[in-house]
């Protein structure tokens, strides 16, 4: 490869980062995700929601060690539910789950976008998560 070769495609490289960088600060100013990490801070300073958030990872911990040892029965997943309905229930927690909600709907908007253009599913494949 030539030197004039290297350097273009630094450049061209430098530019699709540059790119890149302006598409998560355009992400990064959408009202959707702004309204995301509005109401993610207020779960994460809500008393009653991190406490509802620790109880419920508690007990699906303890039914996830059950199930795998054969032991979890259809109370333990009925408890479990109810302990994510409590969850849910409280208002900040489900005003967060919405915004989540409206977050994901939207980037799954902007990665069919990306892809199109690529041929492949960029979100997918940006994960870096494999495929079997």
């Amino acid at each position: 490869m030539s030197i004039e070769t290297d350097t273009a495609a630094d450049i061209d490289g430098d530019h699709v980062e540059a790119l890149a960088t302006e598409f998560g600060e355009a992400i990064a100013e959408l009202p959707v995700y702004q309204r995301f990490n509005e109401t993610k801070d207020a779960v994460e300073n809500h008393d009653e929601a991190q406490e509802a958030i620790q109880e419920f990872e508690q007990i699906r911990e303890e039914f996830m060690l059950a199930r795998q040892t054969g032991n979890a029965s259809q109370e333990d997943l009925r408890k479990v539910q109810q302990k994510q309905e409590e969850l849910h229930d409280i208002p900040v927690m489900s005003d967060y789950l919405e915004a989540q909600n409206e977050l994901e709907l939207r980037l799954q908007e902007l990665n069919e976008i990306v892809s199109e253009e690529l041929a492949v599913d960029f979100g997918q494949k940006a994960g870096g998560c494999c495929e079997d």
